[in-house]
């Protein structure tokens, strides 16, 4: 079994800037996919970034040049850094991880509350 814990989330003043980070713990070896969602209230969850074991990376194009995903694979930690945050950016943000150990499974965190307001 895999657990995820997140942490880092807040308020914010727009403009400003938050760090989430993410760890994997359990019986891990390997982590294919890490990525960060979020769901702002009464929005469907949508994906943030996406960043696989080799560093390749994806966003949203609402975050782009605005967000960074990155990883560190010893430690199965996933960070997002957010910077220039927007109103908009308040929400939910959630881990996801899946291909853990090869295994096609996907594993969710229970998220961190980002808000942004003045």
């Amino acid at each position: 079994q895999v657990q995820l814990v997140e942490s880092g989330g807040g308020l914010v003043q727009p403009g400003g800037s938050l760090r989430l980070s993410c760890a994997a713990s359990g019986s891990i070896f390997s982590i294919y996919t890490m990525a960060w969602y979020r769901q702002a209230p009464g929005k469907q969850r949508e994906l943030v970034a996406t960043i696989t074991t080799g560093g390749s990376t994806n966003y949203a194009d609402s975050v782009k040049g605005r967000f960074t995903i990155s990883r560190d694979n010893a430690k199965n930690t996933v960070y997002l850094q957010m910077n220039s945050l927007k109103p908009e950016d308040t929400a939910v943000y959630t881990c996801y991880v899946d291909r853990v150990n090869g295994n096609y499974k996907a594993y969710w965190g229970k998220g961190t509350l980002v808000t942004v307001s003045s």
